[in-house]
């Protein structure tokens, strides 16, 4: 079976097999006044990943996903390009470019397929708390490696009873002569089947709540450490997803991550990296189930769209550009060094919840025809709904929202 096989006698839509086809198309979906809060080597950054997935990730993303197929290969290609360490610094593989550019090329990955998108992001969630709080020497073991693709990592935070409440987590790191042993297990952990450096985070005190938690760069070698099978999924098929386990499992202390009880001040540093992933997702996958739905549209109805149908695709693109502008300019302050407050959580709700919407309505808009793998929109529809439940539910999001804005207001309103 090829990218081009029809399913169920239905052609894909050229998009999805022709890049002359998907650049033309994504390329006219730009937005100026979004390009304008882009330098120039964030938007070179912006048109090479588009190139890369109109070549080697869009035209077998259906394939993958219908297959389950692990998305190594379109990784590597992204890797090959140079775009695998687009925030890590050139000395160990990477190109050292800004939030902002990291933000674009994630847009541009999961317009094409969210699966690699995700196997994507997870290299950089990996990577960063080596290179923020690891030694030079970790940060060399490891972090070409999940550069160029040849290794993977996971991050190890969620827990069968601690998802969102980090602090909770019961993962046991226990003090030895030649450094800890960790016990415990982790749920949903991406990638984690095949990690060959997991970021786990332990305490050493279940007592002392988020002043026992420390992080620990665990080898995937490591004795003690198992994985269970990939977890059956709704989305994100080309993605796989396993529980770990860690039985007295050993970490030597030149593999732990800062200072012992230091690990929470990672979590929350970490956090910011990947809800600017998950937002970048969500405005990725709204464009790309709006780009099939456009496609989709032309075929059935051909130039001629009907006017009400032509109204609610203004309605999406107006949705999809103003999350856009809310992810580069929440990036463009992380840069600059701000992204505390609600800011970040207020952009990881809006722009997942825009990722989830636009779907939707895309589906909808193609009637009978939205439900058919041949046009895609329905793997927008279900990769989507998982970036509005990670990084911290948009649940919880608006919690942490509502709590910094009564902090705002509490000396300003009598």
């Amino acid at each position: 079976m090829s990218a081009r096989t029809p399913i169920a006698g239905i052609e894909p839509l050229d998009l999805d097999v022709d890049a002359d086809a998907y650049l033309a198309l994504h390329g006219a979906l730009d937005e100026p006044v979004a390009d304008g809060l882009l330098g120039d080597r964030e938007r070179q950054v912006r048109d090479r990943t588009r190139r890369v997935v109109a070549e080697h990730v869009a035209p077998t993303a259906a394939l993958r996903d219908a297959e389950h197929t692990f998305a190594h290969d379109s990784y590597r290609a992204l890797a090959a390009a140079g775009l695998g360490g687009l925030l890590v610094p050139e000395e160990y593989g990477g190109t050292g470019d800004t939030t902002a550019a990291y933000a674009a090329a994630m847009e541009e990955i999961a317009a094409g397929c969210g699966a690699t998108s995700l196997v994507f992001m997870t290299q950089m969630h990996a990577a960063y708390p080596i290179l923020h709080s690891g030694s030079r020497e970790l940060a060399r073991e490891y972090v070409p490696g999940l550069v160029d693709g040849s290794r993977y990592g996971s991050l190890g935070v969620t827990e069968p009873s601690a998802g969102s409440d980090a602090a909770s987590l019961r993962t046991l790191a226990t003090r030895t002569d030649d450094g800890y042993t960790l016990s415990g297990s982790k749920m949903f952990i991406t990638t984690g089947d095949r990690a060959d450096v997991v970021i786990c985070f332990a305490t050493v005190d279940p007592d002392a709540g988020r002043r026992g938690i420390t992080a620990f760069a665990v080898d995937g070698r490591s004795q003690g450490l198992t994985r269970g099978r990939p977890l059956s999924k709704m989305g994100m098929h080309s993605s796989s997803t396993a529980e770990l386990t860690f039985d007295r499992t050993p970490v030597p202390t030149s593999h732990r991550l800062g200072e012992e009880g230091g690990g929470w001040a990672i979590v929350v540093s970490s956090v910011t990296k990947s809800r600017i992933s998950a937002a970048a997702q969500g405005v990725g996958l709204a464009r790309g189930a709006y780009a099939h739905a456009l496609a989709g549209l032309h075929r059935i109805h051909g130039p001629a769209v009907p006017q009400d149908v032509a109204a609610r695709l203004a309605g999406m693109r107006g949705r999809i550009l103003s999350a856009r502008l809310m992810l580069l300019a929440t990036a463009r302050d992380v840069d600059a060094g701000g992204g505390a407050g609600g800011s970040v959580g207020l952009m990881k709700q809006t722009c997942t919840d825009v990722g989830w919407q636009v779907a939707v309505e895309a589906t909808a808009l193609l009637g009978r025809h939205g439900d058919l793998a041949a046009f895609g929109v329905e793997r927008y529809l279900r990769d989507a709904k998982v970036t509005q439940i990670y990084d911290g539910t948009n649940e919880v999001q608006r919690l942490l929202v509502a709590r910094d804005t009564a902090g705002r207001l509490k000396d300003v309103l009598p």
